[in-house]
């Protein structure tokens, strides 16, 4: 941790080297970026698709892929600030408006539309317009643009601090008139000295009031979560503990015990040539265990970097650099747990295996995204993403990922490590008992998947208030704490629930500890649809296919990652019960 530490420390130390510093008089360049409806945050356009003062050359800056995933478009604007030089009154431009454009405006306006600018890196929202409307008698609908601008700056020494807008001057408005309008679009610059050091401006971006701020430290949610952790825990640890105790003092009974009850036998133990006995669809099963392994990996990372503050505000699509770099890297651990697994179950193709491997969910999440884009793009918007970057991500897949799957895979088919089960299998299976319906398959699939639900069930709404709304999601501790409870509710749920399965004698353990847990990603899912229709004000066609495709890819991540948990703490649990046992 002291190393992670030291690593911020040098990171921020350049990155306050590397802040701009101005001299008297210097040009501040102020960028425009992107605009779109205030209810639906991924449906995006850039500024200059709007009837908007523009230069004659358009000019764009260069951005990180963080940032154009975010849908960040920036463009150099006409705006002519000034380091320390306030201006008033300024004209922008004398914009001339068809008939098509003010339409084009009023809608804009009637969607709450807003634009982001940027100036040094520090983001500058406000609203295009005002509308006005009542549901009394008689009712009133007004539209109102926005035609000047008043940016307070405040400055310490040499370097920027913070950027925001405010609106002096009355709007104009767009009912009842005709075409063409001329509007003279003006703005204002006001420079205030401050004491608020370089350092310390992420918190004023932070706490910037554009976008609502209602997300606190929820501690009911937590110590909620606490508790049916220590409920599983103690019902796993305590009562499994004692069933497993009178088991094993019933199966290992001397031979003269042994004879009188032969006769009697019932329960897990008489399945142990069965057991272990390897599933069907091997080559999927490893590889849906490497995958959830690799994101799994993917997601302590980000984790890990986010407590360690390497995400900020200001710092635009830096966890999604991040996240791809790391579902790279961890491709070496997808292909390494698959192949082995794999060539411990007995499969040859591993070939195939690896191939499987990395299209497991490269696959689904193209067809998603190719759908989402082409959407995007039909509609103009910036969350469509320029033949550079998918080419770069194209590369990235293909350079990176791809070989270190294959480098993972074939660590993992040469390494001597064997399953080292306690028992046998026998070549016939044996027959499989009917089992009461609380015993199911569909009510494992209910109970495995709402239990570790209901430990993050809260912690969802956060979440999907950063990503489908406009908070600012900064509680990387409790994000921490609420995946730890996950794991571990997913592992004591998945342990209890093959017991019980075992008990009914029933050896068809494999598949099931994936999907008993897995299945988080149904409830998931429905938390979706609840989300969007109870939760949210999203609303048109682009950005309904964007939550639709994202929220699908979320839940099948769910489903591969506690799948994964499942089924290790199960064949952690198996091994250990059959290896106290004493066998014929």
């Amino acid at each position: 941790m002291k190393t992670i530490q030291g690593i911020v420390l040098i990171f921020l130390h350049f990155s306050l080297i590397l802040a701009l510093s101005y001299h008297d008089g210097d040009e501040v360049t102020l960028y425009v970026n992107k605009v779109g409806p205030y209810f639906n945050p991924h449906e995006t356009y850039h500024y200059y698709q709007l009837p908007v003062c523009r230069p004659k050359m358009i000019e764009h800056k260069s951005l990180t892929l963080g940032e154009v995933l975010d849908g960040d478009r920036m463009a150099k604007s006409d705006y002519k600030i000034k380091f320390k030089v306030n201006s008033e009154n300024e004209k922008l431009c004398d914009l001339v408006l068809s008939e098509l454009e003010l339409l084009y405006l009023k809608e804009a306006v009637e969607e709450h539309y807003y634009y982001e600018f940027v100036v040094d890196e520090v983001p500058v929202r406000d609203f295009i317009g005002h509308l006005e409307e009542s549901g009394f008698v008689p009712h009133t609908h007004k539209v109102f643009l926005w035609t000047h601008q008043h940016f307070n700056i405040l400055h310490n020494d040499d370097k920027i601090i913070y950027v925001n807008v405010s609106k002096e001057h009355s709007p104009i408005s767009l009912d009842e008139i005709e075409a063409p309008l001329t509007v003279k679009i003006t703005y204002s610059v006001t420079w205030t000295p401050t004491k608020i050091s370089y350092a310390d401006r992420e918190h004023l971006i932070h706490d910037n009031n554009f976008f609502p701020r209602s997300l606190e430290i929820h501690w009911l949610s937590i110590i909620n979560s606490m508790v049916l952790v220590f409920l599983l825990m103690g019902f796993v640890v305590i009562i499994l503990t004692r069933v497993l105790r009178n088991d094993f003092a019933r199966y290992n009974i001397d031979e003269e015990g042994r004879e009188e009850i032969d006769s009697d036998e019932y329960g897990w133990k008489i399945i142990h040539t069965d057991v272990f006995r390897i599933p069907q669809h091997k080559s999927l099963f490893a590889s849906i265990l490497g995958v959830g392994c690799q994101f799994l990996a993917v997601a302590v990372g980000i984790i890990v970097m986010a407590l360690a503050g390497m995400f900020n505000v200001h710092r635009h699509g830096s966890m999604n650099s991040a996240g791809i770099l790391l579902y790279a890297l961890a491709s070496t651990l997808a292909g390494y747990v698959s192949a082995i697994y794999y060539r411990m179950m007995g499969g040859q193709k591993w070939v195939s295996n690896i191939n499987l491997t990395t299209m497991l969910f490269a696959g689904p999440f193209f067809l998603i995204w190719s759908v989402q884009n082409t959407v995007a793009w039909a509609y103009h918007s910036t969350q469509a993403l320029p033949l550079t970057t998918i080419l770069l991500l194209f590369l990235v897949w293909m350079c990176v990922g791809y070989p270190l799957t294959v480098l993972g895979g074939i660590l993992g088919k040469n390494s001597g490590q064997e399953f080292g089960f306690p028992c046998r299998t026998k070549n016939i299976p044996r027959e499989i008992p009917r089992a009461p319906w609380y015993r199911s398959q569909w009510a494992h699939l209910a109970v495995g998947g709402f239990l570790p639900f209901s430990a993050i069930s809260v912690e969802m709404y956060y979440i999907f208030s950063t990503l489908w709304g406009r908070e600012q999601y900064t509680l990387y501790g409790i994000l921490g704490v609420v995946f730890v409870i996950l794991l571990s509710v997913t592992a004591c749920v998945s342990v209890a629930l093959t017991y019980f399965q075992l008990a009914a004698e029933d050896y068809r353990w494999w598949w099931r500890s994936v999907f008993s847990a897995g299945s988080t990603g149904g409830f998931v899912l429905l938390y979706c649809i609840f989300y969007y229709l109870k939760r949210s004000n999203m609303s048109g066609g682009l950005q309904t296919i964007e939550f639709v495709g994202w929220s699908l890819l979320t839940c099948y991540v769910f489903f591969l990652t506690l799948g994964s948990v499942s089924f290790f703490a199960s064949l952690t649990f198996v091994k250990y019960i059959y290896r106290n046992i004493k066998m014929d």
